[in-house]
């Protein structure tokens, strides 16, 4: 198939990931290669608009490719010029809430890489709102160096505890390698509204 005439390509992707640049470069390698992968079928990158780290591989990969890549940055974040300069459009928000709200709204689907406590945090609010049937769209954890590990593990934790149910395991799929990603995405078990139903358990 024509990678500008697959499914994916009519896709926005909100992509979580780090800013740390003292992180292995494998994470940083790994990012780059899935923005080349999503620019390469068409499919646009919504992310945190930074330029260091993961964020800064991954917007370059995607621009290197041609492909459409916003950026969300808090105004702080602006000021201290942690900016990405050459992203298709950069917008400025007051602060994180308004940051994470617009990446997910804005987008089809969300894919999360390594990263710490604030991409945890994306990632794991991303999840929250799917289990509440808030956000319907796939969630995929991108896990390099088998970083997601320990936390599928409390996931699987929380679901044998009955904190979740099992069917919350379709929230998410994680694959190994960034060209796996269009795949998983278009593969994602559907999902909605009526996942409220078993919310709570």
């Amino acid at each position: 198939m024509n990678p500008d005439t697959a499914p994916s390509a009519r896709l926005t992707v909100c992509v979580y990931c780090a800013s740390s640049g003292s992180a292995p470069p494998e994470y940083r390698a790994a990012a780059r290669r899935l923005g080349e992968v999503l620019g390469e079928r068409g499919i646009a990158i919504v992310y945190g608009g930074g330029a260091q780290g993961s964020m800064g591989a991954l917007a370059d990969g995607a621009l290197a490719r041609g492909g459409r890549v916003t950026g969300i940055l808090p105004r702080f974040m602006a000021d201290l010029e942690w900016g990405h300069r050459g992203l298709t459009e950069l917008q400025l928000v007051e602060d994180m809430r308004v940051r994470k709200h617009r990446m997910l709204a804005a987008s089809d689907a969300a894919v999360a890489l390594p990263g710490g406590s604030g991409t945890l945090e994306e990632l794991l609010e991303a999840l929250t709102l799917k289990r509440l049937g808030l956000y319907l769209g796939p969630v995929v954890l991108l896990n390099t160096r088998r970083f997601f590990d320990p936390l599928l593990e409390l996931l699987r934790r929380a679901i044998d505890e009955r904190f979740m149910d099992a069917r919350h395991l379709q929230m998410w799929q994680v694959v190994a390698t960034p060209e796996e990603v269009p795949g998983a995405l278009e593969s994602a078990p559907p999902w909605s509204a009526a996942a409220r139903e078993f919310a709570a358990i």
